[in-house]
């Protein structure tokens, strides 16, 4: 049986009508081809632009080996100058990846680039979105965002490939007990169902990103993300209207998140153990109960 994966609904313009009732109000994503034509980034954001606008800045970087246990969630692998990076990553593969960065706050005028989709919903969260970049080949792992909020992903310069699921199947897919992303031993891209059998079966949504395109992802879907190019993407965020769903993300990031740094703090090796063994039943045990219905 394996993955299940159907391809994402793509339209090339919606009306706020046809986005509630078809995406929004079930929680559905889909790709908006022509959103993000109507920005100024569209022509401007170019690697060598956004080289020039942000500045030699360092910048954190992160890799694609294995959380370490005692970490605190997204600590960095390595640090490097910007301008050297987006060199990096125009020139060679590479699996480095620039996480939640702020460019705007370097380069205030990348403000005026944009242009957040209140025509389409309320609620956005951020005065400054953070932007993403990654090399050919590097991938994000599996997880859900820890705010639970609504994000619309418009990506540049390059194709990304994005699977997507919804957020019922979070113990099929080895979730980590107080924690948004999944057990990292498995490839989603290409698992291995005898080692991880809670996976086959699951129902998930493929799509592959160019150059302006945008991804609306409701609050809660988990998503897995490779760069096929060195390119990058920028995120804008909103709030879901649901009451339960802010605090579920209050949740998340107060109680748990602390909980959690304490937790690798003290007890480092053995807490991730007894995480991924829980994980790991958590899935067999949801497996057999069939779940989710």
């Amino acid at each position: 049986m394996g993955v299940i994966l159907k391809p994402i609904d793509i339209v090339d313009d919606i009306t706020k009508e046809e986005f509630f009732e078809k995406y929004l109000k079930p929680r559905k994503p889909v790709v908006i081809k022509n959103m993000a034509r109507k920005w100024p980034a569209y022509q401007k954001w170019t690697m060598e632009y956004i080289k020039e606008v942000v500045g030699d800045v360092t910048v954190p970087l992160y890799d694609s080996a294995k959380a370490d246990p005692a970490a605190p969630i997204n600590a960095p692998t390595t640090e490097m100058k910007f301008a050297d990076y987006i060199d990096l990553i125009q020139r060679e593969p590479t699996d480095l990846r620039i996480f939640f960065f702020d460019p705007i706050k370097h380069a205030p005028k990348i403000l005026n680039d944009y242009i957040s989709p209140k025509e389409l919903m309320g609620g956005f969260l951020d005065k400054y979105p953070s932007m993403f970049f990654g090399g050919k080949g590097s991938v994000t792992f599996l997880h859900y965002d820890i705010d639970m909020a609504h994000i619309f992903h418009t990506h540049f310069n390059g194709r990304k490939h994005v699977l997507l699921f919804d957020y019922k199947w979070k113990e099929r897919l080895y979730q980590i007990p107080y924690a948004t992303y999944a057990l990292e031993d498995f490839d989603i891209e290409n698992p291995d169902f005898e080692k991880f059998p809670a996976l086959d079966g699951i129902e998930g949504i493929e799509c592959f990103l160019e150059h302006g395109d945008t991804l609306f992802m409701p609050t809660g879907w988990w998503h897995w993300m490779k760069y096929l190019d060195g390119s990058f993407s920028i995120s804008l965020r909103a709030w879901d209207k649901s009451w339960a769903v802010k605090a579920h993300s209050l949740w998340n990031l107060t109680v748990q998140r602390n909980f959690d740094n304490f937790m690798k703090k003290n007890f480092k090796a053995n807490y991730m153990n007894w995480k991924e063994k829980k994980a790991i039943e958590r899935a067999n045990h949801a497996l057999k109960r069939g779940l989710p219905r």
